[in-house]
C-alpha cells in the first residue's frame, strides 16, 4: 500500500502511516457531526450550531503534538476537533447539541461548545471569549509549582487576541517561563469583523516578542506543519524555556453560527474561494499522493464515521432531559 517517497512528510516528523490515517478520521469525524448539527438545526430539532468547518486541520494536527495522558486543553468554542481527539466522543457532544441531562459538559445547562470533561483533561471554557487563557496560565503555574510534566494548551481566535485576558495571560506566562501554548486560531473573522480591521499589525504571532515568547505563524490548513511547530512548542515547554505562540491560519467556511448570516459582510467569492484550499480536500489529496489513503479505506471509514454519527445522533435525540428539579444542581454544595 505505501508508496515511499521523498514527499512523505508525515514520515520526516515522526509520524506512521497509522498516526495519518488516524488524524485525517478524526477531522472527517468533526466535519461530518458539525454538518449533522447543522441539519438538525435546520430542522428545528437542535436550537445552535457553531462551526469547526474549515478549522480541523488546525485543530486536530495540534492535539495529536500532545500527550492525552497528561497533558491539559482549553479549548474555545469551535474546538471540536481538539476535544474528539483528546477523548470525547460523537455521542456525548450530540448530548450537548440536544442539550440533554447525560451532556458531560454541562448536563445540558450550556449551549454547544463549552467543553469540559474532566476525565479527559478538557478545562471548561466560559461565555465571555479569551477568560480561558489566563486559567490555561493557572494550569501551568499549577503544574509547575508541583512539578509536574505537563503543558497546557489553550486555543482562541484572532478577535480574542485583542482582549486584556490574552495579554494578561501572555505576559505572567512569559515572565514566570510556565509550559503553556497558546494557539490562535485565525479564520479571519471576529463574527463580522475582518482580520485587517482588527489588528495593526500583520500577524497576531508578531506579539509573541512583547511577552518574550517566541511566535510562529503557520499554515491552519496543513495539519502536518500545525503537528510540527506545536510538538516543538510542547518539547520546548517540557524542557523548561517557556511559552510558545502558534498563529494557525486557516478560513471559516460556515457563518460565525447558526444565528448569523455572513452574506452581508463577506462575497460568496470569497468563501467559495476558501473552500477550494478545504483541508479535508488538501490533506485527502497529500495522503493519496504518498500512498497511505486509498479508495478502499476512504469508503471504509466514511461508512464507519456515518454509522457513528447516526447512532450518536438517535441516542441523543431519544436521550432524557435533566429534569426541571435538577435546576440548581451543581450549584450550590449539598
Amino acid at each position: 500500500m505505501e508508496k515511499v517517497t521523498t514527499s512523505n512528510r508525515h514520515e520526516q516528523l515522526g509520524l506512521s502511516n497509522d498516526d495519518v490515517l488516524s488524524m485525517y478520521e478524526t477531522m472527517l469525524l468533526a466535519r461530518r457531526i458539525d454538518e449533522r448539527m447543522w441539519l438538525l438545526n435546520r430542522a428545528g430539532k437542535i436550537p445552535f450550531v457553531i462551526s469547526c468547518q474549515g478549522q480541523e486541520a488546525a485543530q486536530v494536527g495540534a492535539a495529536y503534538a500532545l500527550d492525552n495522558s497528561k497533558d491539559y486543553v482549553l479549548p474555545y468554542y469551535r474546538d471540536m476537533g481538539v476535544v474528539l481527539q483528546f477523548g470525547m466522543t460523537a455521542r456525548e457532544l450530540m448530548l450537548s447539541g440536544f442539550a440533554k441531562a447525560e451532556d458531560p459538559n454541562s448536563g445540558g445547562r450550556q449551549m454547544p461548545g463549552h467543553f469540559g470533561q474532566k476525565k479527559n483533561r478538557i478545562v471548561t471554557g466560559s461565555s465571555p471569549v479569551t477568560t480561558q487563557v489566563p486559567h490555561a496560565v493557572g494550569v501551568a503555574l499549577a503544574g509547575k509549582m508541583e512539578g509536574k510534566d505537563l503543558v497546557s494548551w489553550v486555543s482562541f481566535g484572532e478577535g480574542s487576541s485583542n482582549q486584556g485576558d490574552f495579554h494578561e495571560g501572555a505576559n505572567f506566562a512569559g515572565v514566570h517561563k510556565l509550559p503553556v501554548i497558546f494557539m490562535c486560531e485565525n479564520n479571519k473573522y471576529a463574527i463580522s469583523v475582518p482580520i485587517e480591521k482588527q489588528l495593526a499589525c500583520e500577524k497576531v504571532s508578531d506579539r509573541a516578542i512583547g511577552y518574550g515568547m517566541p511566535g510562529f505563524t503557520v499554515d491552519g490548513n496543513d495539519p502536518l506543519e500545525v503537528y510540527r511547530v506545536t510538538k516543538e512548542a510542547a518539547d520546548r515547554a517540557r524542557r523548561g524555556e517557556g511559552p510558545t505562540l502558534i498563529e494557525a491560519v486557516s478560513y471559516r467556511l460556515t457563518a460565525h453560527s447558526s444565528d448569523d448570516d455572513d452574506r452581508i459582510y463577506r462575497s460568496r467569492e470569497e468563501v467559495e474561494e476558501a473552500k477550494s484550499k478545504d483541508c479535508l480536500f488538501t490533506f485527502a489529496k497529500y495522503l493519496h499522493e504518498v500512498g497511505v489513503l486509498t479508495e478502499e479505506i476512504e469508503k471504509e471509514m466514511d461508512t464507519k464515521i456515518r454509522a457513528i454519527v447516526d447512532e450518536a445522533t438517535d441516542y441523543a435525540e431519544n436521550a432524557p432531559y435533566a429534569a426541571a428539579e435538577h435546576a440548581l444542581k451543581f450549584v450550590y454544595e449539598e
